[in-house]
């Protein structure tokens, strides 16, 4: 007994050593500086779209509040292509068209109501000659009080798919569910890299039981990419080959296929618009790092990596497409 009460006494000794020492620490964390992120691109024979926002530090409010305000406004822009300077004139949400509030909502992952909702405003031109050609190089300039940013991208020129067809992972052909394969030749010179992204453009019926709410309503307004998006031809130059993707959806997505069992399939009796765009290495490069930044989030074993922006003075993106369009009817 006495044994069991010393030691008691010394653990209680110690424990009161350790509470007697105990200090309180602040720590200093450093303002991150505020810089000027870009989304923007151009395509054949469409205008360039370009969103404009803040960074925000790791500590800073992340509400729809914090995301309204983050969008920059009354920036000069403006786009070089040769000797033709052409500038950008700044919508908002209130002054789109619907061709340029879906394309802002295609360049910014969200739905149209959530474009609608955070009053974005986007920076493009109705000239004709802002309108995008393939081959050419592209250089996006951009001045808002004390950021100067600079970034150049080349639309390469489309590069066709062979062929697509739907198809079940499983292989059984009564399978409603299913991705989209496709083949395609790369061009035999190493350094060639591609985007892929979908739109849905038939209806949801009108008997569907969840969420109806939707019945009649086109199934994507928008392009939408799966993720990972990007590939490039390291492994393939100069082959033909197969490949295949799943369906993506949009950010926080509530309705009843981006939730549930049909999460990532397209499905039979869809009618798909496919969009392979050839990408210049200095876009894949940034795509194939945010998307690893994405894919790693959280991950104790993940190697840290900043993303690879291709916009001096700034963060972001300023991307050519070479797009080419196809259309698939799953069945």
């Amino acid at each position: 007994m006495k044994k069991s009460l010393g030691l008691v006494g010394i653990v209680l000794a110690i424990v009161t050593l350790l509470v007697g020492c105990e200090k309180d620490i602040t720590v200093d964390l450093p303002q991150a500086e505020t810089k000027i992120v870009v989304q923007g691109s151009i395509e054949p024979g469409q205008s360039p779209i370009v969103i404009l926002s803040y960074s925000a530090g790791y500590f800073d409010p992340a509400d729809l509040n914090a995301l309204a305000n983050s969008y920059v406004r009354d920036a000069q822009v403006k786009m070089v292509h040769g000797t033709d300077t052409i500038p950008l004139e700044m919508f908002c949400t209130v002054d789109m068209t619907l061709e340029q509030l879906l394309l802002a909502s295609q360049t910014l992952g969200l739905p149209p109501e959530a474009v609608l909702g955070l009053g974005v405003c986007v920076y493009t031109s109705l000239s004709p000659q802002a309108i995008g050609v393939a081959g050419e190089t592209y250089t996006l300039i951009v001045d808002k009080d004390e950021h100067h940013l600079h970034a150049s991208t080349k639309v390469n020129f489309p590069i066709p798919l062979d062929s697509l067809w739907f198809a079940s992972p499983s292989g059984n052909p009564l399978d409603s569910l299913g991705f989209i394969y496709g083949k395609m030749t790369d061009p035999d010179s190493l350094g060639n890299a591609y985007r892929w992204s979908a739109k849905r453009i038939s209806h949801y019926p009108q008997w569907i039981t969840r969420d109806t709410y939707l019945r009649g309503q086109q199934k994507d307004l928008t392009f939408i990419s799966p993720m990972p998006s990007v590939y490039d031809d390291e492994f393939f130059n100069g082959l033909t080959f197969e490949f295949a993707y799943y369906r993506g959806a949009i950010p926080f997505s509530d309705k009843f296929d981006d939730r549930r069992e049909e999460r990532g399939f397209f499905k039979r009796g869809d009618t798909v618009i496919v969009r392979g765009s050839s990408i210049d290495m200095n876009v894949f490069k940034f795509y194939k790092s945010y998307e690893d930044q994405l894919a790693n989030q959280g991950s104790p074993f993940a190697s840290p990596s900043n993303v690879k922006s291709n916009v001096e003075g700034g963060l972001g993106v300023w991307a050519g497409y070479g797009a080419y369009y196809d259309t698939l009817v799953c069945q």
